[in-house]
């Protein structure tokens, strides 16, 4: 079962709207204060949930693809070109976020001391539309293979669209510019994310075979996102305040809870 194009519309405005509405979280300042004693909180559940995500659902769906097409090209060993472009999805988001994009701590750069360029702050916005992209691409991917496995995957991605929206409002803040500017970026990044979700599933209805190779692409992508990405947020702001890193157990705790709770759903 595969959601259909209206349902993925749906779930792509949703987490596009959770990128401006991370970043609105700013004004006022006494909701950006006790948004931020919370937002390690949630950087730890969404990378446990996304750690989840990738090992259990995508990964394994990704190896099932690569036996059972027999249409599929093969280069050596079967799955040689599936794990190829698991690490070709991490390596680019490396490549973007940190390589041509500065990478910055999340919600630090609206003290005055890390005060930035505007050049700065936009380059890192533009390095963040990549990995925004692909958040996309990969809530449609997973869609297309299962509902269930899609619907984990927006979870996946929601739950680090507030952080990320945050994140972006904080680095425009910090070079001087205001709410107009906040919004703009917000919804640039969203928009990416959206059009991520309804180009794959253009693409991937008028070329079946994409499935098999945009799946393990965004797998890497989104262990690049978990793993190095906001595990070591997770790190920095946490410390050593052992609630932090339960909050990453929870996550995954909550994708099982959800992924039973749809298994019994769909098998109705």
């Amino acid at each position: 079962m595969e959601l259909t194009f209206l349902q993925l519309l749906f779930l792509g405005i949703i987490v596009a709207s959770a990128n401006v509405l991370g970043g609105l979280i700013l004004f006022p300042t006494g909701v950006y204060k006790h948004y931020k004693k919370a937002l390690k909180y949630l950087l730890a559940l969404g990378a446990g949930f996304m750690l989840a995500v990738t090992f259990i659902e995508i990964l394994p769906k990704t190896i099932e693809i690569w036996q059972i097409r027999k249409d599929l090209p093969r280069f050596g060993e079967i799955l040689y070109i599936p794990m190829l472009l698991l690490l070709a999805g991490y390596l680019i988001t490396q490549f973007f976020e940190h390589t041509i994009a500065p990478h910055f701590h999340l919600g630090e750069e609206v003290h005055s001391d890390h005060l930035i360029s505007t050049k700065s702050a936009y380059t890192a916005v533009g390095g963040l539309l990549i990995h925004t992209l692909f958040d996309g691409v990969s809530i449609a991917a997973a869609s297309q293979v299962d509902a269930r496995i899609g619907i984990l995957m927006f979870i996946a991605v929601f739950l680090h669209k507030f952080p990320e929206g945050f994140t972006i409002a904080s680095m425009i803040l910090a070079t001087g510019k205001g709410f107009k500017e906040v919004l703009i970026a917000t919804s640039l990044v969203g928009l990416t994310t959206l059009f991520g979700v309804v180009g794959f599933y253009l693409l991937g209805t008028a070329l079946e075979s994409s499935i098999a190779y945009a799946l393990p692409l965004a797998a890497g992508v989104t262990l690049y996102v978990a793993a190095s990405d906001l595990i070591p947020e997770v790190n920095h702001h946490g410390g050593k305040n052992p609630l932090v890193s339960f909050s990453v157990f929870a996550g995954v705790a909550l994708f099982f809870a959800i992924h039973f709770t749809l298994h019994s759903l769909f098998a109705v």
